[in-house]
């Protein structure tokens, strides 16, 4: 059978060929070597060609060259003009990681004449008809059977038995590999202290991985080859160093000879963070691809130990390695912010002070939701400075010059500097109580704050005098994400008569509402069919999951680290936003550690302190209905 023929019709799956197809030897080489569909091409005969993730078999290809060419009897001049057939070409391992090198630097063989074809076969006169090649002969064929390959993408969750990498990493990386956003070849470490075993880990991990109501077909199988790409490294308890020189041989050893690139989730508590990422740095960077890290929030304690933190991080890894990661980063209400703004003609224009009366950021978690918030950081440091002040960023942002991530972060880092310094007679801080009778046990938590609200203002063209005012908390009566932006009265309102009283109530609003049942809301004020004049405030509404099939949509988490193995940085905060957050918040915080003020205490399950009221009012916004 010839080369040619191990070619896959256009019509079949693009993932994994049949041995059926490829019954040859080459083609089993082929069958075994992990794919996925971006990773193939059509060419004008439809046949998918291999494009991708090959570098290394071709790099062999081209070693045997001499040897190929001997062992093939071609006559010249044979081949019957058909289709033309590219030369194949190879980009890095896949063609989602973003430092793409050609050909030639990556198998090292510039030296080939523009004849010479990677399979050593003159095909100068551009033209190949499927079947035209001989058979190869047995002795090249248990040659190319031989060709070893190495994981193209190393992923390492240090950390790994915690709650955090067991519920949410390892599950996340999961939904990506059978999803096709990770290669086949990958390779997931579990590093952590404990003494375990590869099987250990993966029995671990085994119990939280599920696919989705549309991923259904061969769960079982797709989770027992991601079990099996699953390894896992002791780091010890004495010396962190050692423990990450072992990871990195061990890396080594699975990686071969191929030019792979590493990715570390560092999901470890703030005091170990800066020891596990500068030895990450001496001992495991990827010695030919790329190395990114991701960082979990909170970036540090306060303004003092972030710039500390920032400081060694940045001595060890460029700032283009460096992910700063935020689940509430990754809500599709974030992502979508920029592509309402930017691509719709009916907001930018009144995206502005003229038109704009006050924005609204709530996050609210009923006591369903409750999450605990680090231990001595409180609800300000976890998710102000990183989730509140970011949606913020993006929401008053200039456009942009291009999507590229830096581009992006250059105007959220503008608005983060022009936002005036939290004055703290405009901030209200709670923290719940809970009764004896409460069954879920729910218990003070010291002094940390578990609600906040708050009044910002942006000193610039755009915004100034506009009120951004935020509302955070937990333990609340009612679920909800969303940003409210509401606008200003009509003036000269010719049915202010027929509005009512409360002319709030005919304001106009925009709604993005990312839980629960996520939708774009917008408020518009119209006539009631009928004899007479009555106008009633309504809402058009697009209700996601009424417009769209998705039965699940991807967790947060899968969508960060999909953005990271992709090079796409807009969602995680650079070291100059870190620094300008908690220059916003620092006057607040300062005042919390100086005086110990005490929040003010709300029932659990209720409705939050009654001082975000007034906070509301003393601004001039009307309270959102909970």
């Amino acid at each position: 059978m010839s080369l040619a023929n191990c070619l896959l019709p256009f019509s079949q799956s693009g993932t994994t060929p049949s041995s059926s197809t490829c019954s040859c030897h080459l083609a089993a080489s082929f069958s075994n070597f992990p794919v996925s569909s971006r990773d193939l091409s059509a060419s004008r005969n439809e046949s998918l060609v291999l494009n991708g993730g090959g570098s290394n078999l071709c790099r062999k290809f081209c070693g045997l060259k001499l040897w190929i060419l001997k062992s093939l009897n071609l006559k010249q001049g044979s081949h019957r003009k058909h289709q033309p057939v590219n030369e194949l070409k190879t980009r890095s391992e896949h063609t989602f990681l973003s430092d793409e090198r050609g050909f030639t630097e990556e198998t090292k063989a510039a030296d080939l004449r523009p004849e010479e074809n990677i399979l050593g076969i003159d095909l100068s006169d551009g033209y190949h008809k499927v079947g035209d090649l001989p058979p190869l002969s047995k002795q090249v064929l248990e040659g190319i059977s031989d060709v070893q390959r190495g994981a193209s993408l190393c992923i390492a969750v240090v950390g790994a038995t915690g709650e955090l990498a067991r519920m949410k990493i390892f599950p996340a990386l999961f939904a990506l590999y059978y999803s096709g956003y990770l290669p086949e070849d990958v390779a997931i470490f579990g590093f952590s202290r404990k003494n375990l075993t590869d099987e250990d880990l993966r029995s671990i991990i085994a119990s939280t991985l599920t696919c989705r109501v549309d991923h259904q077909e061969n769960c079982g199988d797709k989770i027992a080859v991601f079990l099996s790409r699953t390894y896992y490294i002791n780091g010890g308890y004495n010396n962190n160093r050692e423990g990450m020189s072992r990871l990195a041989e061990r890396m080594k050893q699975i990686e071969g000879e191929s030019k792979a690139n590493r990715i570390f989730y560092l999901s470890v508590p703030q005091e170990a963070l800066v020891d596990v990422a500068c030895t990450i740095g001496d001992k495991a960077q990827a010695p030919r691809g790329w190395t990114r890290i991701i960082v979990e929030k909170p970036f540090g304690f306060n303004s003092h130990s972030s710039h500390l933190l920032t400081k060694s991080i940045l001595s060890k890894f460029e700032e283009r390695q460096i992910y700063r990661i935020d689940h509430m980063l990754g809500r599709n209400l974030i992502e979508n912010l920029t592509v309402l703004r930017f691509s719709n003609l009916v907001f930018e224009p009144v995206w502005n002070r003229t038109y704009i009366r006050n924005v609204q950021v709530i996050v609210s978690e009923s006591i369903a939701q409750t999450e605990k918030y680090s231990d001595g950081y409180g609800i300000i440091r976890d998710i102000v400075h990183s989730h509140i002040l970011q949606t913020i960023a993006l929401l008053a942002m200039e456009p942009p010059i291009s999507l590229d991530g830096e581009d992006i972060r250059n105007e959220k880092v503008k608005v983060l500097r022009s936002i005036r310094k939290l004055d703290p007679r405009d901030v209200i801080l709670g923290q719940y109580k809970s009764s004896s009778q409460e069954k879920n046990g729910v218990v003070l938590n010291g002094v940390d704050p578990t609600y906040c609200a708050a009044a910002l203002y942006i000193d610039n063209a755009r915004w100034d005098g506009v009120p951004f005012l935020v509302r955070v908390g937990t333990g609340l009566i009612k679920h909800r994400v969303e940003i409210r932006v509401q606008f200003r009265h009509v003036p000269g309102n010719l049915y202010r008569e027929n509005i009512g009283i409360n002319i709030d109530l005919g304001t106009n609003e925009l709604i993005l509402r990312g839980e629960p049942d996520e939708a774009i809301l917008v408020k518009v004020n119209n006539k009631v069919p009928g004899l007479g004049l009555q106008l009633d405030a309504s809402e058009l509404n697009l209700l996601y999951k009424d417009r769209y099939s998705t039965h699940e949509v991807p967790d947060s988490y899968e969508h960060l680290i999909h953005d990271v193995i992709d090079g796409d940085n807009h969602l995680f905060m650079r070291s100059d936003e870190v620094a300008a957050a908690w220059n916003i918040l620092s006057p607040v915080l300062e005042e919390i550690d100086k005086h110990h003020t005490a929040p003010e205490l709300y029932e659990f399950g209720g409705r939050g302190p009654v001082g975000a009221y007034y906070l509301w009012a003393k601004h001039g916004v009307p309270w959102a209905d909970d």
